[in-house]
């Protein structure tokens, strides 16, 4: 059955935001909290979003940016789909992790500091560790682990990723 994707809309966009930032206290403590839902729902925070969670928390918006922009784990810029995290900690250094770095780049058709593809499908990062040292070199993708990543297998993890978007475009 093809079914229809909805439109995303800015006002749609503000609902989802309104209920996700009233299903917290109002109070300092819910900020971080807030801002991983956020993050997770819309994959990144945009700065209007940041000025409207300040404004409901009756913070700064200089102290909502601060903390989103202090802590790794929050991005002010757009992640695609799929979360490419492919460690670069010593073990994996070692074992020429940045091979399969540098191939899934290549593939992605990423240049220079860009991280995500075009298409908002792909963001590819290096991360210090994702703590699967046994199975140097390696990449988690959307929380799974792949390990004992050579330049090919990498590539060819990417194209079953790729191919399982078309299947599922088709469906």
């Amino acid at each position: 059955m093809n079914q229809s994707v909805q439109q995303e809309t800015p006002l749609r966009s503000f609902q989802r935001l309104h209920d996700i930032v009233a299903s917290y206290p109002k109070q300092q403590s819910s900020l971080i909290p807030i801002l991983q839902s956020v993050q997770a729902e819309f994959r990144y925070l945009p700065e209007e979003m940041l000025t409207f969670i300040a404004s409901s928390l009756e913070l700064s918006p200089a102290t909502v940016y601060g903390v989103a922009t202090f802590y790794a784990q929050f991005s002010t810029e757009p992640k695609g789909k799929h979360l490419i995290q492919v460690c670069d900690g010593t073990a994996c250094h070692v074992r020429k992790g940045t091979e399969a770095r540098a191939e899934l780049a290549k593939a992605l058709g990423l240049t220079g500091e860009q991280k995500t593809t075009p298409d908002l499908m792909f963001t590819l990062e290096k991360v210090s560790c994702i703590g699967a040292c046994a199975l140097a070199p390696a990449m988690m993708i959307d929380g799974q682990i792949y390990g004992q990543l050579t330049p090919a297998k990498a590539k060819k993890i990417l194209d079953d990723i790729r191919r399982q978007e078309e299947e599922h475009a088709k469906a």
